[in-house]
C-alpha cells in the first residue's frame, strides 16, 4: 500500500492535469463558436452556386463538360483523395475514423493519390509508405477560403489534365449537437444527382434562360468556386467536429479525474487513519513496556 506522501503526489499531478483538461475544454468550445458562425456566413453563398449549377443541368440536361465526367473505363481510372484531419490528437476518435475510412479505400487502390490536410494523416499515410501528392500545412487549424482555394486550385488542375480522373473528400460531418462522422463525397467529376433537388432551394427561372457565351463556358467558370465552397465547407465543418469532439474528450477526462481523486481522498484516510492508528498502538506498548520495567525494578 502506498504512504501518504505517495498519494499526496499522485492528487497534486492529477488536479494539475485537471487545470489542463478544463483549459482545453474552454478553449475548444471558443473556437467551435468561431467555426459555427464562420459555416453559417457561407451557407447562402454555397447554395447560390450550387443553385446556379443545378439550373444550367435543367435547362441543358444534354450538356457535355469535362467537370461532368472524363471518357475513360472505370477499372483505368485515377483516383483521389483529399484527406482532411486534424494537427494534434485528444479528440477521441476524429482522426482516426477519417483514416479507417480513407484506409479502407487504400486498402482496394494502393496506387490512390492523397491530398491531406492535417499532420495526423500526413504522419500515419507517410508511415504507411503511401503516396501523398501534396500535404497542405496550416490549414486544419486555420481554414479559410484563401486556403480552400489553393487546394481547389491544385485539385483542379491534375483534373483538367487528366492525371486524374475521380476526387473523393473525406471529412467529418456533424450529425447532430454531440455526434459527427466521416463521410465520403465524390468533389469531382460533378454528379448530375446531386443537382437534382438543390437542397430546397426553388429553381425558379424562365424556361428561356440564356447562358454567354456558352452553357459549357459559364458551367466552366462556376464549377471551380463550387469545388472552393465545397473544400471549404468541409473544412469548417471538420474544425467544428474536432473541437466538439476534444470538447467531449476533455469533458470526460475531467470526469475520471475527478473519480480518480475522490477514490485516492478516501485511500489518503484510509492510509492516514491506520497510521495514526499504528502509532497509537506503538505509544501504548511503548508505556506498558515501562510499566512493566519499573515494576521489576521495584520488586528487585
Amino acid at each position: 500500500m502506498a504512504n501518504t506522501k505517495e498519494i499526496q503526489t499522485r492528487m497534486h499531478s492529477i488536479q494539475d492535469t485537471m487545470k489542463i483538461t478544463k483549459a482545453m475544454y474552454m478553449i475548444s468550445s471558443s473556437k467551435l463558436k468561431k467555426a459555427k458562425k464562420a459555416m453559417e456566413d457561407s451557407e447562402e453563398h454555397f447554395y447560390a452556386i450550387q443553385g446556379s449549377i443545378a439550373r444550367i443541368l435543367r435547362h441543358v440536361p444534354d450538356i457535355e463538360n469535362p467537370y461532368l465526367g472524363h471518357e475513360k473505363p472505370q477499372e483505368k481510372k485515377r483516383i483521389a483523395y483529399l484527406v482532411v484531419t486534424a494537427d494534434k490528437g485528444l479528440a477521441g476518435a476524429y482522426n482516426q475514423n477519417v483514416i479507417k475510412l480513407v484506409q479502407e479505400k487504400l486498402d482496394e487502390n494502393p496506387e490512390s493519390e492523397l491530398f491531406v490536410v492535417g499532420q495526423i494523416g500526413r504522419s500515419y499515410f507517410e508511415k504507411k509508405g503511401y503516396n501523398i501528392h501534396r500535404h497542405f500545412q496550416y490549414t486544419a487549424q486555420n481554414p479559410s477560403i484563401h486556403r480552400a482555394r489553393v487546394i481547389s486550385e491544385e485539385i483542379l488542375v491534375r483534373y483538367n489534365n487528366m492525371e486524374i480522373d475521380e476526387v473523393y473528400i473525406v471529412y467529418t460531418k456533424n450529425i447532430n449537437g454531440m455526434e459527427s462522422e466521416a463521410q465520403m463525397y465524390k468533389l469531382l467529376p460533378l454528379s448530375r444527382t446531386d443537382f437534382g433537388n438543390n437542397n430546397g432551394i426553388e429553381l425558379m427561372v424562365s424556361d428561356t434562360t440564356r447562358y454567354l457565351p456558352t452553357p459549357n463556358d459559364v458551367m466552366n467558370a462556376i464549377v471551380p468556386n463550387y469545388v472552393t465552397g465545397y473544400i471549404y465547407g468541409a473544412l469548417v465543418e471538420s474544425y467544428a467536429c474536432e473541437q466538439n469532439d476534444r470538447m467531449m474528450a476533455m469533458d470526460a477526462a475531467t470526469g475520471n479525474a475527478t473519480d480518480m481523486l475522490r477514490n485516492l481522498s478516501i485511500e489518503y484516510n484510509r492510509v492516514r487513519q491506520a497510521a495514526i492508528t499504528q502509532e497509537i498502538t506503538e505509544v501504548i506498548a511503548g508505556a506498558k513496556a515501562q510499566k512493566r520495567k519499573k515494576k521489576a525494578n521495584e520488586e528487585r
